[in-house]
């Protein structure tokens, strides 16, 4: 006998009293991104034929080229969070400062979001896998007011919700609210996301090291001892360009995905608030780990500046312990 199909928002509003503030203003929000990433994803697999491949033509505030399609899909989601009523401000890779939302019916959301709106976005052209990631926290300031900068800058240990969305071969929406973590596959004949990945666990270790090996002679030193390592165990070396891709591998066929520091971004290159809390809450929720290469745990990290950098190494516990000690070995040679 078939299991009866679940639908994301069947399954959220059914988790709903996990949450500490059980009053359905965080299961309406997480429905509420669910609905722009349906959008994102029409215009992801339409977007050759509706002109929104290739390059805006502008760099954000971090220095990226944007794409149009980031533009579009960081539109498409502030105007759903903007409408929900939950949320009174989101932050984004792709806009220089926070965006407040009036009240609506006389009363400011409770929870604000940051997110990355397409990750991986460089591989839009060539029809490769590319992803949202988003990350939700309670408000810390007054509720009868706007949002404030502090209510973004808080550490990640404070989320109360992080997902992401891989557009792929299939389009799967994954998401923890500290409770676990489940995945829900896009069902294109009905419209609906549908639960296809209950409980996920991260193998304790994988077959497959993710690092960007083209900048080895930029790494430091522990850092290229560790991936000489990776390639004398003969593990296989999977880099997509997407974080949300090639972590999505790792949490199901396990594995480490490294982004380490380099000379020319001594702090690391990816956003802490947008992309490395996020994927360390759900990681770590599926039995993973997530720290900086200067071995500090991701979500523990003080947050200073919306577009605040790290490096990260995430994955598999074992390995992600291996990586640590071999961070320790050479880092002490070397002092």
């Amino acid at each position: 006998m078939n299991e009866k199909i679940t639908t994301l928002d069947e399954f959220i509003f059914k988790r709903q009293n996990d949450f500490e503030y059980a009053a359905g203003e965080l299961t309406a929000l997480l429905r509420d991104i669910g609905v722009a990433a349906k959008i994102i994803n029409r215009e992801v697999n339409r977007a050759g034929l509706v002109n929104i491949l290739g390059v805006q033509g502008d760099t954000n505030f971090t220095g990226d080229t944007v794409q149009k399609l980031d533009i579009y899909a960081n539109d498409k989601i502030i105007e759903c969070l903007k409408n929900s009523g939950m949320c009174c401000g989101v932050a984004s890779e792709e806009n220089d400062d926070y965006i407040p939302f009036p009240a609506l019916f006389s009363k400011f959301g409770n929870y604000v979001v940051l997110m990355d709106p397409l990750d991986g976005s460089s591989n839009i052209d060539v029809n490769v896998s590319v992803g949202t990631i988003f990350a939700i926290y309670r408000r810390t300031s007054p509720s009868d007011g706007p949002a404030t900068l502090e209510d973004f800058l808080q550490k990640g240990i404070k989320q109360v919700a992080a997902g992401y969305v891989l557009y792929g071969t299939s389009t799967i929406l994954v998401y923890t609210t500290g409770k676990g973590v489940n995945g829900f596959t896009l069902d294109p004949s009905i419209g609906e996301f549908c639960l296809s990945h209950r409980d996920i666990m991260i193998p304790a270790r994988g077959n497959y090291y993710s690092v960007n090996q083209g900048y080895y002679l930029k790494f430091d030193l522990e850092m290229r001892r560790y991936i000489d390592y990776c390639s004398d165990e003969n593990l296989g070396l999977r880099y997509i360009g997407s974080m949300v891709a090639d972590v999505h591998r790792i949490m199901f066929q396990g594995g480490i995905f490294l982004y380490p520091s380099t000379r020319r971004h001594p702090q690391g290159k990816l956003r802490l608030l947008y992309e490395c809390n996020p994927m360390s809450f759900i990681v770590e929720q599926a039995g993973g780990k997530a720290i900086s290469c200067d071995l500090n745990r991701i979500m523990e990290m003080e947050a200073n500046a919306l577009h605040q950098k790290s490096s990260i190494a995430i994955g598999s516990p074992d390995m992600v312990d291996e990586m640590q000690a071999f961070i320790e070995k050479y880092s002490a040679q070397r002092g």
